[in-house]
């Protein structure tokens, strides 16, 4: 059986297969990529049916991060009042993380070190989507 999980879901605007390639750029792994065409009924607007419908990343690291298009007959928000957190102890892997993720974003926070030690940064990314980026203190 397996156990639950837990893991963010993005909505985009005509956005989505772009996105999350450039997250798969990002973190690397796999990407399966859905289309509305591949799902009748889902959308009756003709120039919609390349959109994603469901896309799903599963990256070497074990994180699944997925998103979809939003179609136009549901309201579109951008994202607000929450972020996607990737912390861990590989301080190189994650400062990878960081420089890709800011490249063509806005950094909310510099990744430096914090007063609770490690290292800690807060971006947007070019799609709109804010991101935490930690290196985890030394324990001791």
């Amino acid at each position: 059986m397996e156990m639950p999980s837990l893991n963010p879901y993005l909505s985009f605007k005509n956005q989505a297969r772009e996105a999350m390639e450039f997250y798969r750029g990002v973190f690397g792994g796999d990407l399966t990529v859905s289309t509305f065409a591949e799902y009748p009924g889902m959308t009756d607007d003709p120039a919609e049916q390349d959109l994603v419908m469901h896309a799903q990343l599963e990256t070497p690291d074990g994180f699944v991060l997925m998103g979809a298009d939003t179609p136009s007959r549901m309201e579109y928000e951008k994202p607000a009042g929450i972020s996607v957190s990737v912390s861990g102890d590989d301080e190189s892997s994650l400062e990878g993380y960081w420089q890709k993720l800011s490249d063509g974003g806005s950094v909310t926070m510099p990744f430096d070190t914090p007063p609770w030690g490690g290292k800690f940064g807060m971006l947007t990314d070019r799609y709109g989507i804010d991101w935490m980026v930690a290196v985890n203190a030394a324990q001791e």
